[in-house]
């Protein structure tokens, strides 16, 4: 008996220390070394200190200039989002935990994105869409390949819009990447709380906050199936001359838009601002070209050129890195308020 219940205790005991492994990141590591004053926090690069940690791996990783100005943007929503949950956990408004569970979903999410989840099998998906390298590339997905086969052999697509269909193509593969990251933190985080909480305690559990954690996982769902829709019909009809958005993530807003408890009025409102985010999206992509082509010419000048050259060069690199990073965050926090709106106009729908 007394080594049945040794056993027992051990096994609580690695399942608790598994669930404050999963929340390192949002309480000790940083709410200590973020203190006014830290010498850390002032050197660093971000007002978090985990977010500080994984910068600096990020720089001894091979990612390109683009990859890592990426991961600057996905870092910053992070730090802004870290931010305001310590705001709400202050005045007492997190106290079922799902904000904070929700953070570390999505962190996980970038760890996994860029290669830094210590996975040997994590690959890299290549989102920016600078390059086009159509052929050496694969969607992963035997319907996408099916439906892309059929488009670029059925004479309804100019090399133009060959282009643009493949993007659209790429964009939906990492929504499924996306998702399935999302699926698997979700249930191994839910694995880890089923084994820890007092059976006593599972009715205090809510409906609505199980409900809250999986809204995210259900939007997804539903801009993946509208997403695969959208491409069936393109790749078999071409494209509409009337269509007005280019872009694959303002498509797939605006899709879901018109599936929203939106008025006409803010429907029409919603369409305009669309048309703004697509503009901002383009000159994010001119910059990210713009910083690729810098960084090669950078590289070369450092193997051939003077210093003069050099530190010209290097001050035109640098300025190139800090407008990409500035424009991804912009793009990323307006297209995180746009999906806001969307999701609660879908909600509004389900009640």
């Amino acid at each position: 008996m007394a080594a049945a219940r040794a056993l027992t205790a051990l096994g609580a005991a690695l399942l608790l220390a598994a669930g404050a492994q999963a929340s390192k990141y949002s309480r000790e590591a940083n709410e200590g070394l973020t203190a006014p004053g830290s010498k850390r926090r002032e050197a660093g690069e971000f007002r978090v200190v985990r977010l500080n940690q994984i910068w600096e791996k990020a720089q001894r990783l091979h990612l390109s200039a683009v990859k890592l100005a990426e991961l600057h943007s996905d870092l910053k929503i992070q730090e802004k989002d870290e931010l305001s949950w310590k705001k709400l956990k202050a005045e007492g408004l997190d106290e079922d935990g799902e904000k904070e569970a929700k953070l570390r979903r999505n962190l996980n999410v970038i760890m996994t994105k860029y290669g830094m989840n210590g996975k040997k099998d994590s690959q890299l998906v290549d989102t920016n869409y600078i390059k086009d390298g159509t052929e050496s590339d694969t969607l992963d997905d035997p319907r996408l390949e099916k439906l892309w086969s059929k488009a670029k052999t059925s004479g309804k697509f100019s090399d133009e819009e060959l282009d643009k269909l493949w993007r659209e193509f790429k964009h939906h593969k990492e929504k499924i990447r996306e998702y399935n990251i999302l699926l698997e933190t979700v249930s191994r985080t839910e694995d880890i709380h089923k084994n820890v909480i007092n059976p006593s305690e599972e009715n205090l559990v809510k409906e609505e906050v199980l409900h809250n954690k999986h809204r995210e996982l259900k939007d997804k769902l539903r801009s993946i199936n509208q997403g695969f829709e959208r491409l069936r019909k393109v790749s078999h009809q071409g494209y509409d001359t009337t269509s007005e958005f280019e872009e694959p993530r303002v498509i797939d807003l605006w899709d879901m838009a018109k599936s929203a408890n939106f008025t006409e009025k803010e429907l029409e409102s919603f369409r305009e601002e669309l048309k703004h985010f697509e503009a901002k999206i383009e000159k994010h992509h001119h910059y990210q070209k713009q910083l690729e082509i810098s960084h090669q010419k950078l590289k070369h000048v450092e193997e051939t050129g003077d210093k003069d050259h050099l530190n010209r060069n290097r001050e035109k690199y640098a300025m190139l890195e800090e407008k990409t990073k500035e424009l991804g965050y912009k793009v990323k926090k307006h297209l995180q308020d746009l999906s806001s709106r969307i999701s609660q106009g879908l909600q509004h729908n389900e009640l």
